[in-house]
C-alpha cells in the first residue's frame, strides 16, 4: 500500500469557475487583512504553527513573512489588491523578530547559526522585507546572514546553505549586483564539495544524522538550490545523478508510486504514517525533480495524490503537508506533457483546498495557511507551474 486511504477525503462536486475563484481570491485577501492586529500584534499564529514558541510568528515559513510576501505576490500579479502597507509591516515585521525571535524552545538543540535560515530564521524575513521595502542596509544585513551560513551543518533549504543559495540567487536576479554571484558561488563550491560518492548530502538537524530525499530535507531541494546559477555541465550532472537516485528510491504499484523520506523502500515512518505532501512523498518529488526525473515515473507519483483524493483536514489545504500542495504535482505534469487533464485535477483539487479554507478557522502563514492556498489558485489561474520559493521568490 501506498497510502493509508483513511487519510484522504473525497473530492468536492464543485466544478472551477474562474469567476468563482477569483471572487474567493478577493475574499480570502480581505480576510486576511482584517485578521491583521496591528503592526505590533501582526497575526496570531495557530497552535500547531507556534508550537514550541510565541505568537505572533514572524518568519517566512508559518509568520507573517510569509503572509506579507504572498500578500504582494497576489497584488503584483492583479489578483487581488491588499489594504496593507506591506512595505511598512514588513519593516516593522524585522524589528518585531530582532527584538523576539520566535524560534522554537526547550525540544532540540537548533543549527548554527540559526539566524540564517531561510525559512525560520531572520535571513527570509530580510530578504521579504527587501523585495517590499529596498533599503541598502537591509542588504547588507542579508548577505552577512547569507555568508554565515556556508558551513552550516543542516545540509537543506529550511536552515541550511540551499535556502542561502536560494535567497542569493533572488537577490541577484533582482538587482544584478556581482556580489550575490559571489555569495552563491562561495556557498555552491562548500556545499558541492561535502556532496558523498553516492550524491548525497549528510544532513545533521535536530540531534539527528540521516539522508532525506525529500525537498525541504533532502537531495530534491538542494539539487534545485544548486541549478539555480550553476554551469550548465554541473547541472545537468547533478540532474542525471539525482534521477537515478530517485529512480532507484522509488517504490511503485502498478500505474501509481511513491517515495520514501529518506533512502530506503519502506515507506512507513516510525509514527506509522505514510506520507504524500510536498515536504515527503510522491508529490514533492514530482515537484521538485519535474524537469529531470523519468516521465513515465514523474507520471506514476503525480498519479498518486489524484488516486488518493485530497488530505482531510488534519493535514489541511496548505502547500506544505496539504491539498496545495500536492496540486502542485498536477501542474508539473501538466508542464511536462502539456496534457490538460493535470490542468482540470490541479483546478479541482484548488476548488477543494478554498472549501477546506473555508470550513475551516483561517490559518495566516503561507505553507500552512490560507494565503498559500490562494497563491496556488491563483497559480492554476495563471496555468503558473512553479514552487512558491523553490523556484521563485
Amino acid at each position: 500500500m501506498l497510502y493509508r486511504p483513511e487519510a484522504f477525503e473525497p473530492l468536492t462536486d464543485t466544478g472551477w469557475n474562474d469567476v468563482r475563484v477569483r471572487d474567493a481570491l478577493h475574499a480570502l485577501v480581505a480576510e486576511t487583512d482584517a485578521a491583521m492586529r496591528g503592526p505590533k500584534l501582526l497575526w496570531r499564529a495557530h497552535e500547531w504553527d507556534r508550537w514550541h514558541a510565541t505568537s505572533p510568528m514572524k518568519n517566512l515559513y508559518v509568520g507573517a513573512a510569509g503572509v506579507l510576501w504572498a500578500l504582494d505576490q497576489l497584488r503584483r500579479r492583479g489578483h487581488a489588491e491588499t489594504s496593507l502597507d506591506l512595505a511598512q509591516l514588513a519593516r516593522r515585521n524585522l524589528e518585531a523578530f530582532q527584538a523576539k525571535p520566535d524560534y522554537i524552545r526547550d525540544w532540540a538543540e537548533l543549527p548554527s547559526p540559526r539566524d540564517s535560515s531561510l525559512l525560520l530564521g531572520e535571513a527570509g524575513i530580510l530578504l521579504v522585507t527587501w523585495r517590499l521595502a529596498p533599503d541598502d542596509e537591509i542588504a547588507e544585513e542579508l548577505l552577512v546572514r547569507v555568508r554565515e551560513n556556508v558551513d552550516n551543518d543542516a545540509q537543506e533549504i529550511m536552515w541550511g546553505s540551499p535556502g542561502s543559495l536560494l535567497a542569493a540567487w533572488q537577490m541577484f536576479e533582482w538587482t544584478n549586483d556581482e556580489r550575490w554571484r559571489d555569495a552563491w558561488n562561495e556557498s555552491a563550491d562548500a556545499l558541492l564539495a561535502r556532496r558523498r560518492e553516492d550524491g548525497h548530502w549528510t544532513n545533521r538537524l535536530y540531534g539527528q544524522e540521516f539522508t532525506s530525499l525529500t525537498p525541504p530535507h533532502g537531495v530534491v531541494g538542494i539539487v534545485q538550490a544548486l541549478v539555480t546559477l550553476l554551469d550548465q555541465a554541473r547541472a545537468d550532472g547533478l540532474r542525471r545523478d539525482t534521477a537515478r537516485i530517485l529512480t532507484d528510491a522509488a517504490v511503485p504499484e502498478g500505474d501509481i508510486a511513491n517515495w520514501p523520506p529518506r533512502p530506503g523502500r519502506d515507506l512507513v515512518g516510525p509514527d506509522s504514517e505514510i506520507r504524500v505532501q510536498w515536504c515527503a512523498g510522491s508529490p514533492g518529488i514530482v515537484i521538485g525533480a519535474a524537469d529531470y526525473l523519468d516521465e513515465e515515473l514523474l507520471l506514476a507519483g503525480a498519479e498518486l495524490p489524484w488516486r488518493a483524493g485530497p488530505p482531510k483536514d488534519e493535514k489541511g489545504p496548505g502547500i506544505c503537508h496539504g491539498t496545495a500542495g500536492n496540486g502542485y504535482a498536477f501542474l508539473k505534469a501538466f508542464a511536462r506533457t502539456g496534457d490538460e487533464q493535470w490542468l482540470q485535477r490541479a483546478r479541482r483539487f484548488a476548488v477543494h483546498a478554498l472549501e477546506q479554507v473555508q470550513r475551516m478557522p483561517l490559518r495566516h502563514s503561507l505553507w500552512t495557511g490560507g494565503i498559500g492556498v490562494a497563491l496556488y489558485a491563483a497559480d492554476c489561474l495563471d496555468q503558473r507551474t512553479e514552487y512558491p520559493f523553490m523556484e521563485y521568490a
